[in-house]
């Protein structure tokens, strides 16, 4: 079981690195680095230069993404998205193809070669768990959840990038790969059974709904930084000056500054909660440290006119405090499974 826990832990840092890619691929603007899926301009290793490339490049690409939007709007429309679906095939803008840029081309490219190796990994996960088929079976099936997840995450990137990174779509990517963690935090932590000490009595109801308090309010914040995301793509397209784009921005940027304190408060209080319950308070400390540093991450993207740099940083320092939220509910809900079976 140690040896697997290993395993899961090695996959959760891999896809925490994933995270950092993909916010460095959207600060740089990369994401159409390569206008195909799965290779990059048709190649399996992509070109350095635009000479390897036919005159029409373009053309081809922005037909060939089109194609794929056909399909993809056939699929939204099945479900119900008809508008949405529409909006897809009659936007202009979603036809254009950017000029070829060899770095961008390869950190888009890099950022896939990790997504490969993490559906690697969570295969390799899987195979593992059903070793534990019969005597634990929860660990098996989050363990292919998991893996079915991977793939449909892929399945939903190339649409990303057919789509020339509609919002909505690197939302929905995000979120999948916010789902993707839980389901490994929940694994390691289900492989290892951690025993918490109960010498100190504590109310749990009381945490447990304070700790589904801060989970939601974390989520629904980063729910509004895709918003503000979204604007900063939005005025970015109009406004080249970095300095300007804060200002730029509409309502959603006071939404998200304003609720951060929401988000602070929520767990200050859990800190002061959490503090005497043994095994327990260290991670408590960890959690507001990585609010403290999500929040300060993004004021520094504000008052320094958004600097690339922190972009990612901020997103990643989101979705590991999310991560480490998420096994805090595990424990204390261990800790009272363990407390109502005495």
């Amino acid at each position: 079981m140690c040896s697997f826990r290993k395993l899961i832990i090695s996959t959760l840092i891999s896809v925490y690195v994933l995270i950092l890619a993909g916010g460095i691929v959207r600060s740089t603007g990369s994401g159409m680095g390569c206008p195909d899926w799965p290779k990059c301009f048709g190649q399996w290793v992509p070109p350095t230069s635009v000479t390897e490339l036919p005159d029409n490049y373009k053309e081809t690409y922005s037909e060939y993404r089109h194609r794929k939007n056909e399909r993809f709007a056939k699929y939204l429309t099945a479900f119900g998205f008809s508008d949405t679906a529409h909006k897809i095939l009659n936007d202009e803008s979603i036809k254009e193809e950017d000029d070829f840029n060899p770095v961008k081309t390869w950190i888009e490219y890099l950022n896939r070669v990790v997504g490969v190796i993490i559906g690697f990994l969570i295969f390799i996960v899987f195979v593992y768990s059903l070793r534990y088929r019969k005597t634990k079976k929860n660990l098996t099936m989050i363990a292919f959840l998991s893996l079915v997840l991977v793939g449909f995450q892929g399945w939903i990137g190339s649409f990303v990038v057919s789509t020339n990174l509609t919002p909505w779509t690197v939302t929905v990517h995000m979120f999948l790969a916010m789902v993707i963690v839980a389901l490994l935090v929940y694994l390691g932590h289900a492989a290892r059974e951690p025993r918490i000490s109960n010498s100190t009595p504590s109310p749990i109801v009381g945490i447990k709904i304070l700790l589904v308090f801060c989970v939601v309010s974390l989520l629904t914040q980063i729910l509004f930084g895709t918003q503000v995301r979204e604007g900063i793509d939005r005025v970015a397209s109009t406004i080249s000056a970095r300095e300007n784009w804060i200002s730029a921005l509409g309502i959603e940027f006071i939404i998200h500054r304003s609720f951060s304190w929401a988000v602070l408060v929520l767990h200050a209080i859990l800190i002061l909660k959490l503090w005497k319950m043994s095994q327990v308070n260290r991670f408590a400390l960890t959690v507001i440290l990585l609010i403290l540093g999500t929040i300060l991450t993004g004021a520094g993207m504000a008052w320094f006119a958004v600097p690339a740099f922190l972009q990612p940083i901020h997103l990643l320092l989101a979705t590991i405090t999310f991560g480490v939220q998420f096994l805090l509910v595990l424990k204390v809900n261990s800790k009272q499974s363990s407390m109502l079976m005495k």
